[in-house]
């Protein structure tokens, strides 16, 4: 019986177009064979192999020059999939080998490789400019259309209330917010600016902008780009893994959300703008990328701009270029190395740079609320702080967990199908309840402001409404305890109406189809708790300092407690950590890594179990493997130890430690020289 030779075996299904067009490459560019050999079949084990030997007959041993052009497909990634990242590491290695020795082979071939040298720098300063304008010019924007709600400037409609009465010569101190140029919607169309009337028509004129920005908003998203809602910032962070999401950073997401973002804030919702402002710099950041071949053919590359860019992002958000870096480092970025820390450094300085040079807040500043205290605090205000972080807790609890309920209703329901209609309706709701409490109709932003300052002379809010004493003869920053006046007494109760209103309203704003950012709110939540704790705080020191312990740091006529403190503190407080603590454990307690607990003598305390931190997975590498690979291994996951195996039996483990002596060894360093803590 004749044996013919072995079945072709073909690629699965699951295998991708590019190695099916491996396969047929291979087969139409082997070399023939003779006669009485029997043909060579590719499996999808040898492929790589053969592609390899192929190349070496050609003359080229590089597997990453024959892979690159001009087949379409091959070596690309599909939507919804992950990279290779040794993979891009290796082509990147090669390319700049390749760049490196042609560099010596003309003037202009050196040029090109010091062009390629500084493109990284030139991609961060054009990411930080960009980003840097986008902000600002965001930030005016939305200060201007959340003032159209209520009126116009009649000198340039393009001005906000505090522009527009800047450019008047008839504003006094007193009435600075009050100027001619700047009319209310009543006053410019039936010409009356008090009574019931006048009310009505400025509280129609304000729900109906709402819902103009509100639906444009959700509508622009809808049909234009998809991924422009929500903050994005945890997409960032999964395409930063290394997850491929076409379309998540694309221009016409940047366009879209630029533009929506402004929308929304201006239409009053109870969401914010830092978040997405993430997003945005990310975008910029894939579109400078797409620019330059070293990072757009490279996907691991393009995630160092990445991540610089979102370091830009959280410096023009926030106004903190170094927070933005170690942003960058411990939140969102996979793979960070000593370069990308650098450029994010220096893409966040451009842009906070820019966003100052805009100047859009009028106060030479990178943030609305930026604040100093002269007034230290004292041991015995600890106690009402720690009040401040009980709350922040309770608040981070009850609105996870309704926020979930919600989403989850949300998407079980015909709710779901039905996205404009739900933002309108939130929207609606919302600028209803807003409009009569002056505390919830202005901008978020301004309202943390507010509640951050301390009170001066020169401040006019209705929580500086205090009564002065004639003979105080004391300088402006050194302003005495006083008793409340009839201002604050209102304004704490319209505080409790709106930190009622912001609880429940942005657990349903915070999800929709819309740019939407959580910071914002919840520092609102928290400032506003703060604020009237701290004013009920020095009240209670003012009438009371003979108590004890307000005897030792509080004076009559000393200025004790600074409520804009206690503001800071609870907005502080209301940033969503959790730590669970198990009850009944003594340092003699029983510790056990099974499922259920070992038996134990009645009187013996409670066993601690500590199987929730055993990892029953943990990586593996032979000892075979290359020490360079297991370097890359534990740069790009990030791991802490690495266990070696043969043929499945453990030999030994491998820490951290262990591969920054070989790293230092292998640079000619003495590997007992590096410092550990």
């Amino acid at each position: 019986m004749e044996v013919g030779p072995p079945a072709p075996v073909r690629p699965s299904d699951n295998h991708s177009h590019g190695q099916q067009l491996g396969y047929n490459l291979l087969r139409d560019l082997a070399p023939e064979r003779p006669n009485d050999t029997a043909p060579e079949f590719l499996t999808p084990g040898n492929w790589v192999t053969s592609m390899v030997n192929a190349g070496a007959m050609s003359g080229s041993g590089n597997l990453m020059d024959f892979l690159d052009e001009p087949f379409p497909d091959v070596g690309t990634y599909e939507d919804f999939h992950t990279i290779d990242w040794l993979r891009e590491k290796s082509r990147d290695t090669d390319r700049h080998r390749k760049i490196t020795s042609k560099s010596k082979e003309s003037i202009w071939e050196f040029i090109k490789s010091l062009l390629d040298a500084w493109s990284g720098w030139v991609v961060m300063l054009l990411i930080g400019l960009l980003a840097g304008t986008l902000a600002g010019v965001i930030d005016l924007a939305v200060d201007w259309m959340t003032d159209l709600k209520e009126g116009v400037c009649l000198s340039a409609f393009w001005y906000s209330h505090e522009q527009c009465c800047w450019t008047s010569n008839e504003t006094t101190f007193e009435d600075r917010d009050k100027c001619p140029l700047w009319q209310k919607w009543s006053e410019l169309l039936v010409n009356q600016s008090e009574g019931a009337s006048a009310y009505i028509l400025n509280y129609l004129m304000y729900i109906l902008w709402a819902l103009l920005f509100a639906f444009l908003a959700v509508s622009l998203v809808r049909v234009f780009a998809p991924y422009a809602c929500g903050s994005g910032i945890p997409e960032i962070k999964t395409i930063l893994s290394g997850f491929i999401i076409r379309g998540y950073l694309g221009k016409w997401t940047l366009l879209i959300k630029t533009v929506t973002l402004v929308l929304v804030v201006s239409s009053g919702l109870s969401l914010g703008k830092e978040g997405p402002l993430v997003h945005v710099a990310c975008c910029c950041g894939n579109f400078f990328s797409s620019l330059f071949s070293k990072y757009s053919k490279n996907e691991g590359k393009r995630r160092e701009v990445l991540s610089a860019a979102a370091a830009a992002g959280v410096s023009v958000a926030f106004g903190a270029p170094i927070g933005g870096v170690l942003f960058s480092l411990e939140e969102v970025s996979y793979y960070f190395p000593l370069k990308t820390l650098w450029r994010s450094f220096f893409a966040a300085l451009v842009a906070a740079f820019t966003l100052r040079s805009i100047n859009p807040f009028g106060n030479s500043r990178l943030v609305l609320f930026y604040v100093e205290y002269h007034t230290p605090w004292y041991m015995a205000e600890l106690f009402p702080f720690i009040l401040l972080g009980v709350f922040g807790g309770l608040w981070g609890t009850l609105f996870i967990r309704c926020n979930i309920a919600w989403c989850r209703r949300r998407k079980t329901t015909k709710l779901g199908k039905y996205p404009v209609l739900e933002v309108i309706a939130v929207t609606a709701i919302t600028a209803i309840i807003a409009y009569p409490n002056p505390y919830t109709r202005r901008s978020t932003s301004e309202l943390i402001s507010e509640l951050f300052n301390d009170c001066g002379a020169l401040e006019s809010s209705q929580l500086c409404d205090y009564i002065n004493d004639p003979n105080m003869t004391r300088p402006v920053d050194d302003i005495p305890d006083r008793p409340a006046g009839v201002g604050v007494y209102t304004a704490m109760w319209q505080l409790a109406l709106a930190l009622i209103f912001k609880i429940v309203i942005t657990i349903f704003t915070f999800g929709m189809k819309i740019p939407s950012g959580l910071f914002i709110p919840s520092m609102a939540v928290g400032a506003m708790a703060g604020r009237m704790v701290g004013i009920g705080v020095e009240q209670l020191a003012y009438h009371h300092h003979d108590w004890i312990i307000f005897r030792n740091w509080c004076r009559p006529g000393a200025d004790c407690v600074t409520p804009g403190l206690y503001a800071m503190v609870g907005a502080a407080a209301c940033l969503e950590n959790a730590r669970q603590r198990q009850e009944g454990i003594v340092s003699n307690s029983i510790m056990y890594f099974t499922e259920e607990p070992p038996e134990l003598p009645a009187n013996s305390p409670h066993p601690l179990k500590l199987r929730r931190v055993l990892n029953l997975s943990p990586f593996t590498v032979t000892d075979h493997t290359p020490m360079e690979t297991v370097v890359d291994i534990f740069r790009k996951l990030g791991l802490r130890q690495c266990l070696v195996t043969r043929s499945g039996r453990l030999l030994g483990i491998i820490t951290k430690k262990d591969v920054l002596r070989h790293m230092a060894q292998m640079a000619n360093q003495d590997p007992e020289s590096i410092m550990f803590n």
